[in-house]
């Protein structure tokens, strides 16, 4: 029997029904459609449900609606406070009738499909560009793949199957100005922005691109505001991303972590959901402080010695940690170099004193270096410690000679080679210490004028003090002793330093890389005055509950105005779970718990504040659908010996004998390796091998 296999690919785009098969029709609804931004009903009625899922006719929606980009989807829309199913509903009826191209497909008798595309226009003020945006809404019972991956990697494999998924998407640069139908969107993987929210309003940011992707009107900001407005004003209620983001073969996430202590989406508000591998949410942040927190002194890298000294003189700055050399190279990308010094003013009175046309040059001897910075530029196999102990032996040899007084190269190597073992460490010193300051000394280095044998001597050495001068001058500026470096030449030390920091702490630097499932929670978001929200979980009955096999998922939103009765609530209830899920189409609800009252009562006085988790029980469930859960019906038991005990999304074998799942890296395949034949777990093979020994 061969080991299953499991790989964590990015789902692939839905593909269209087979020929001659219709598309999937909405159950009516029985009560009149309001908008979402109303208070006096939030469902939908049968004729808007139609309206959405069917195609517009050929030539409709030719002419778009135009958004200004950094205002979109419109202040209209700001004043929407529904649920994200109504939202998107009106939404969508603001721009019109779906997508030319799918109007003429069913026009033409083509076959039908699961989805419909509707195109909006984003105007670009700043570059006068016109950015399409592309909505597609794609129906689970006619869909090739109604169970959502996205949903099982961010742990919401227990969420009801919805029955409808919205795709936002704005395609690469190179299709802008072509009519899109919703199967030749869904089927592309180049798009700059590609979002799908569920109708439940718990959605995925499945992908992402800007500058470095290929847009060349927006920047990944721009794209990642439109998403967050776009979320935020639906009243989307949760939304996950994977965060793979990279930029010139460095993970972001790693990198803005160590850096600044957040990650690219953190900024709009997304945390960490949960980490693969078992990795825990402390885990995390104690491994990220752990890499902040690294002294640059101890990267084993030559050129990030290098790197360190040129950054420490230009910014000034000790630099000490990696977190504070990693900030100063990603702002030094964005600095320019200095064009010019600042003038000097000269004394009006004295220019007569002048010479014409000339500047004066001050010409004073150049100031040693102290032997500690030269060693930093020094390439050599001995740590800096010994070369500068060994540069203070060679001085108090000098020292104990008489102050001023000189020795040859040899006598100072013979005094020396007492203290200092290593011959070749000895030899570097003095080959190195000439001219430099070590202490409160200067070591200079003389060749003699007849033998050229070099001979060495002390000098003390004091700050020097500017002298005042009394008139002021035009002075050459002098050049700064280290070059400024290029952006070019930044992104390479950027890279070294990066690869050292991994190198150091390569554990520590995994388990960040680890966490990759992030996710934006918005929340009830209620702030209405004559309105109501409650989260609707369904009771199922003794029979139905022997049936399931995970957890309960959340509730459902269901808002009703401020004076609606118990009635209009359980009304509201049933057909907000019709509305939204799979296994609910035929529900009918009979009676409410968590709240008192009778129908006629009203829901203010039933006890339930807005905000509170309510239960609704009834019949019609659809206990036999394969539109249950998102994670499907079977129940994959995961027990790794990580910790791991459901579905991250990392790569996974399962048991030959015992059907248990484990990660690959964590039974020592590696990625690039193909699973075996036949694979045992720790304990199977272990209780196998215990058998063989008692058999023999």
């Amino acid at each position: 029997m061969r080991a299953l296999e499991r790989l964590a690919s990015w789902p692939t785009p839905t593909p269209p029904p087979p020929a001659g098969k219709a598309a999937a029709t909405e159950r009516p609804r029985p009560r009149p459609c309001q908008p979402p931004s109303t208070s006096s009903s939030s469902s939908s009625s049968a004729s808007a449900s139609a309206a959405l899922s069917k195609p517009a006719a050929a030539g409709d929606g030719a002419g778009a609606r135009v958004y200004p980009l950094r205002d979109f989807p419109g202040r209209e829309a700001a004043a929407l406070s529904g649920a994200f199913r109504d939202n998107v509903r009106w939404l969508l009826r603001q721009w019109g009738g779906a997508s030319p191209s799918a109007a003429a497909a069913e026009a033409a008798g083509g076959p039908g499909s699961s989805s419909s595309a509707w195109r909006a226009l984003l105007s670009d003020d700043r570059t006068g560009a016109l950015v399409p945006i592309f909505a597609v809404e794609e129906l689970a019972a006619s869909s090739s793949a109604p169970l959502c991956d996205y949903c099982r990697w961010a742990g919401w494999s227990h969420h009801w199957v919805s029955k409808r998924k919205y795709h936002f998407i704005i395609p690469a640069a190179a299709d802008w100005d072509s009519q899109l139908g919703a199967d030749v969107i869904l089927g592309r993987n180049d798009h700059l922005l590609h979002g799908l929210i569920h109708s439940n309003g718990f959605g995925h940011l499945v992908m992402l691109r800007g500058r470095d992707g290929g847009s060349t009107a927006l920047s990944g900001h721009d794209i990642m505001d439109i998403w967050d407005r776009l979320c935020s004003t639906l009243r989307a209620r949760a939304v996950s991303v994977v965060d793979f983001s990279q930029k010139r073969s460095l993970d972001l996430c790693l990198l803005l972590s160590v850096a600044q202590g957040e990650t690219w989406f953190t900024r709009w508000g997304y945390c960490l959901a949960r980490g693969c591998f078992s990795v825990s949410t402390s885990t995390y942040a104690a491994s990220v402080e752990a890499l902040a927190a690294l002294p640059v002194d101890y990267l084993r890298s030559r050129h990030v010695r290098r790197v360190i000294t040129i950054y420490r003189r230009l910014s000034n700055k000790p630099l000490v940690t990696v977190r504070e050399f990693l900030r100063c190279l990603l702002d030094w990308k964005h600095l320019e170099p200095p064009l010019s010094f600042p003038p000097v003013k000269t004394c009006t009175q004295l220019r007569f004193m002048l010479p014409k046309l000339s500047v004066l040059k001050r010409h004073r001897q150049q100031p040693c270096q102290r032997f500690e910075d030269v060693v930093d530029l020094l390439q050599c196999r001995w740590s800096k410690k010994r070369l500068l102990n060994a540069a203070e032996v060679v001085v108090d040899r000098l020292l104990e000679h008489g102050n001023g007084a000189e020795m040859t190269r040899q006598a100072v190597r013979d005094a020396a080679r007492g203290a200092i073992g290593d011959t070749g460490l000895l030899d570097f010193v003095i080959k190195s210490v000439g001219d430099t300051i070590v202490g409160n000394y200067i070591v200079r280095r003389v060749p003699d004028a007849e033998t050229r044998v070099l001979h060495f001597s002390l000098e003390e050495y004091e700050e020097p003090i500017p002298a005042p001068l009394d008139v002021e001058v035009e002075c050459a500026p002098s050049l700064p002793v280290v070059r400024w470096p290029s952006t070019v030449e930044v992104e390479r030390d950027l890279r070294a330093v990066y690869r050292a920091m991994v190198e150091a702490c390569s554990e520590a630097a995994q388990t960040v890389l680890d966490c990759k499932h992030w996710v934006k929670w918005w929340g009830l978001g209620d702030e209405s005055d004559d309105q109501l929200r409650f989260f609707v979980e369904w009771q199922p009955q003794p029979w139905e509950s022997a049936e399931l096999i995970r957890p309960m998922p959340p509730g459902e939103i269901v808002v009703v105005p401020l004076h609606a009765s118990m009635g209009e609530l359980l009304v509201e209830s049933e057909h907000a779970l019709q509305d939204t899920y799979c296994i609910f189409e035929e529900f009918q609800a009979e009676a409410l718990h968590g709240i008192a009252g009778e129908k006629w009562d009203p829901v203010m006085l039933g006890g339930a504040e807005s905000g509170d988790t309510i239960s609704v029980c009834g019949n019609g469930a659809d206990m036999e659908t394969e539109l249950r859960c998102q994670g499907g019906l079977n129940l994959w038991e995961v027990r790794c010996v990580c910790g791991t005990q459901d579905d991250d999304g990392e790569r996974m074998v399962a048991c030959d004998a015992c059907n248990v799942w484990h990660h690959t890296r964590c039974v020592g395949i590696a990625d690039s390796e193909p699973v075996p034949p036949l694979f045992l777990c720790v304990l199977c093979g272990g209780a196998l091998m215990a058998a063989g020994q008692i058999n023999s």
